[in-house]
């Protein structure tokens, strides 16, 4: 956390006890220094590498560099030799944060180009009174920034923030894009007040001066024709075997998340050809809470790691568990975000936490290589969104007319929709309709979030560009936010080997046919580790992470829904009435409402923390009414 503007030292208790709320984050040490008047710069660190003397905030050159980092930098290593041979630079310690120091000192911001990992950092130069703040090419690190009147504030998280986001300062523009993507993108909050700085981006300021974000980065597609398809599955097999060894570099345990996918399978794999004792962790849904019409993930799994030859730790979850945890679970997420998944990625870090310190990771997969069912929709629509716009207009009138759940309604009414209309990302809660229904104020368009992005990849083909919005919206808002809060939330350090540079450097540029092909998705990543994970992995259809959500809202979480709907303040911000509606006719099996319904209850329990919040207090004990 750095504060940057007048008059430091007076300001420090305040800035002791903000830093004190992501205690979490960094339980190892806690440490705050001040630099000439101006700044102030607190730590919490867990400590993963060089434990013994890479502490921070860390100082270089007789005090003219400072800096704070989260994350890690997997070329550390050979960063420093270079900067050593080639530059005649010193080492005080053997760890990355001191190589971020002396890098900069090489490059300026160039090292920016040079850093294989995630991080998010803010450097201050002595010297030249400048402020150098950066974030991880994908926005695997999160980095929140205010201003409090002329001076401005960086956290990790939103909550160590002054202010930390009131009532008042809700932003209404950012409810209406919660409800359709259920999660506010960056580079907004759910504050107006309070900014993300985004993925891939970086800046260069003097202290007092305004801060000017420039991208550094851009993760576009550029697909080339495969001459020799073998090289390019030996290709991908052997980057992601080199992007897992470096990733597995720390100096505490190192465990790894495993689902049924092939994604986290595939990681495992290779992270056992380093360490064959490498633990790894699974979460279920125990006794009568899993829901019989859901995968086994646990039993598939299991199997999994039976013929990886890996010790699998279950981690179970009950549906008395959940509503002990889920305020405790938002309050971690600074933000709503409605993704059910995030309740048994909770829970499997904190097992995984109870046995390691670090944990490897299969996010990124599918944005990367085409794993999702909904980028083969462009293919089997082609039929219809060839016609004539005319032809399509009146189809599209037509599939209005269709009562819901006549077969062929959706495959009228979204083939004749432009690509840009019907997709917005992974997830689309509320439609257009719906969300006059449930929001107070008017929205402003879900396409003011993805229009840039539908510019810039008009040479593309489509899938491509769906990928594209999925790794600016999605995997921003909601992959990677609920890796780094509910992992954090134990003081567990998570790793995405797949987003890492030099995967994405070959999955940039393979051609859409090779991504998907007939109903199979990430085809050339599946062929790339097939002699690397178990051939029944290898075809394994994508799962998802089942949470048996829609059977709890119908059941045991009805009543304390319904209360939560009644006694929320958020009705100003929310019609609840037509929530409470939704949450009746779900139960009464009038219609499948539970993620509209879960995505209003996040909010409202979001909501009934703010007031704690903005006092300082630890707003995940108490009751959510």
């Amino acid at each position: 956390m750095v504060k940057i503007g007048r008059n430091a030292p007076n300001d420090r208790v305040r800035f002791e006890e903000n830093l004190g709320l992501i205690h979490h984050r960094g339980p190892d040490e806690t440490d705050v220094k001040e630099t000439a008047d101006t700044v102030l710069w607190g730590f919490q660190r867990l400590s993963i590498i060089d434990v013994d003397t890479s502490h921070q905030p860390m100082t270089r050159g007789d005090g003219k560099y400072t800096i704070t980092f989260n994350g890690e930098i997997y070329n550390y290593v050979e960063l420093r030799e270079e900067l050593m041979e080639r530059h005649g630079l010193e080492f005080e310690t053997k760890g990355d944060t001191e190589v971020i120091l002396a890098g900069y000192e090489a490059w300026g911001p160039d090292v920016l180009q040079r850093l294989r990992g995630m991080f998010a950092f803010v450097i201050y130069d002595r010297d030249a009174n400048l402020m150098f703040v950066a974030r991880d090419q994908f926005g695997i690190k999160p980095l929140y920034w205010t201003y409090e009147d002329s001076d401005i504030w960086f956290s990790s998280e939103k909550k160590a923030l002054p202010g930390r986001g009131s009532r008042d300062d809700v932003d209404p523009r950012q409810v209406g894009h919660y409800v359709t993507y259920q999660y506010p993108p960056e580079p907004g909050t759910m504050h107006s007040s309070i900014r993300r700085l985004e993925a891939g981006h970086y800046a260069l300021f003097r202290p007092g001066a305004e801060m000017r974000p420039q991208r550094y980065f851009r993760p576009m597609f550029h697909p080339k024709p495969v001459g020799n398809v073998e090289a390019l599955h030996e290709e991908i097999a052997e980057a992601l075997r080199d992007s897992v060894r470096m990733h597995m570099r720390s100096d505490v345990p190192v465990g790894a998340l495993l689902s049924s996918g092939i994604d986290s399978n595939a990681i495992v794999a290779l992270s056992r050809e380093i360490n064959p004792d490498i633990l790894t962790f699974t979460a279920f849904f125990d006794g009568l809470d899993a829901d019989p019409n859901l995968p086994d993930e646990l039993t598939v799994a299991q199997q999994s790691a039976s013929e990886l030859g890996v010790r699998n730790i279950p981690a179970p979850v009950t549906f008395q568990n959940v509503m002990a945890e889920l305020p405790r679970i938002v309050w971690h997420l600074d933000d709503p975000v409605a993704d059910p998944a995030i309740v048994p990625l909770y829970f499997v870090t904190k097992t995984a936490a109870e046995n390691v310190t670090v944990a490897l990771g299969g996010e990124g997969a599918d944005e990367l290589f085409g794993g999702y069912t909904i980028y083969r929709e462009p293919h089997s629509l082609k039929s219809i969104s060839k016609l004539p716009s005319g032809a399509k207009n009146i189809l599209n009138r037509a599939s209005h007319a269709l009562p819901s759940g006549v077969k062929g309604k959706s495959f009228l009414e979204r083939g004749t929709m432009e690509l840009e209309d019907r997709f917005i990302g992974n997830a689309k809660i509320f439609t257009g309709a719906e969300k006059e229904g449930i929001l107070r104020s008017p929205a402003e368009h879900y396409r003011s979030v993805t229009d840039e992005l539908w510019e810039e990849t008009a040479h593309l083909d489509p899938t491509s560009r769906m990928q594209y919005v999925d790794l600016h919206t999605w995997m921003r808002g909601d992959i990677l936010v609920k890796a780094d809060r509910m992992s954090m939330a134990h003081s567990l350090e998570v790793r995405v080997p797949f987003l890492d540079k030099r995967v994405w450097e070959i999955a940039e540029r393979i051609p859409v046919e090779h991504r998907l092909q007939g109903g199979q998705t990430k085809v050339a990543l599946r062929q790339a580790v097939k002699r690397i994970v178990p051939p029944a992995i290898v075809e394994r259809p994508k799962m998802g992470f089942p949470t048996p959500y829609r059977q709890w809202l119908a059941g045991p979480m009805f009543d304390w829904v319904d209360q939560l709907f009644a006694q929320s303040q958020a009705g100003h911000l929310l019609n609840l009435d037509y929530a409470r509606q939704m949450l009746r006719d779900h139960r009464e099996g009038n219609g499948d409402h539970a993620r509209k319904v879960w995505t209003v209850m996040i909010f409202c329990i979001w909501y009934s923390q703010l007031d704690a919040r903005a006092a300082g207090q630890d707003a995940h004990e108490p009751a959510v009414m």
